[in-house]
C-alpha cells in the first residue's frame, strides 16, 4: 500500500488517480500510523512554501514524513513536496523547511523573456543510475510547474537536471529518498512508467 501523505496540500486527487490507472491502492491520510505502516509514501504539493511548511508542521505530518523516510522504504516527494525536503526558500523567509536534504529553493530569473511561473514540458537529463528512471528514452519529457527550482547543496544526490533560463536540479536521490519537482501524474506514459518504478521499489506492493 502506498501512503499520500494529506496535510492540506493541492494535486492528491490527481497523483490518486496516477496510482490507481496502474492498479496500485495508494490512501491519502493524515494518520502517522497508517504512513509508517506503508510500504511506500508520497509527499505531494501545489502552492507556496511556507504554507506548505507550516501545515506540515501544524498536522505533524512533516515529523511522519521523516520518519518514513528514516525508516528506509520508498518515499517520493513530488513538486513542492520536493521543496520541502530541503532547508529553505526565496519564495517564503523565515520559514524552515524538513532539512532532510541539503540546499535552498531559489526563484527562476525572469530573464530573456520567459515567462513565470514555468509551466510546460522540458526534456531531462537523467542520471541512469537512478532507479526512478529505469527503462525510460533518453532526455524524455515531463511536465513542470513552478516558479522556484532547487539548488542542491551536494551535487551527488542530483538525479535529474532541466534549463529554463537556469540549470535546475529537477529530481534528487538519496538512498531510499526520491524526489521530484515535475509532476510524474500530469506527465503522460513517461511519468506512468515512473511512478511503475516507484512501486517496484516497494516489491510491487499496492
Amino acid at each position: 500500500m502506498i501512503a499520500i501523505i494529506d496535510y492540506g496540500a493541492g494535486n492528491i486527487k490527481s497523483v490518486e488517480k496516477a496510482f490507481a490507472h496502474i492498479g496500485c491502492e495508494a490512501v491519502t491520510t493524515a494518520s502517522p500510523e497508517v504512513i509508517a505502516a506503508a510500504d511506500a509514501a508520497v509527499l505531494p504539493g501545489v502552492g507556496s512554501f511556507g504554507s506548505a511548511v507550516e501545515n506540515l508542521e501544524k498536522t505533524g505530518m512533516g515529523d511522519a514524513a521523516k520518519r518514513f523516510i528514516k525508516s528506509g522504504k520508498p518515499f517520493l516527494g513530488i513538486c513542492l513536496g520536493l521543496q520541502a525536503l530541503f532547508s529553505s526558500s526565496e519564495e517564503s523567509p523565515g520559514y524552515n523547511g524538513l532539512d532532510v536534504l541539503p540546499g535552498k529553493i531559489l526563484r527562476i530569473p525572469a530573464d530573456g523573456g520567459l515567462k513565470i511561473p514555468h509551466i510546460g514540458w522540458n526534456s531531462l537529463d537523467i542520471n541512469r543510475d537512478c532507479p526512478l528512471f529505469d527503462g525510460l528514452p533518453d532526455s524524455p519529457y515531463v511536465y513542470f510547474v513552478h516558479s522556484y527550482y532547487l539548488r542542491a547543496d551536494d551535487p551527488s544526490i542530483v538525479a535529474a537536471t532541466t534549463e529554463y533560463g537556469v540549470n535546475i536540479h529537477a529530481a534528487v536521490w538519496k538512498d531510499n529518498c526520491f524526489a521530484v519537482q515535475f509532476h510524474p501524474e500530469k506527465s503522460g506514459t513517461t511519468g506512468i512508467a515512473m511512478l511503475k518504478n516507484f512501486v517496484s521499489l516497494a516489491g510491487g506492493k499496492c
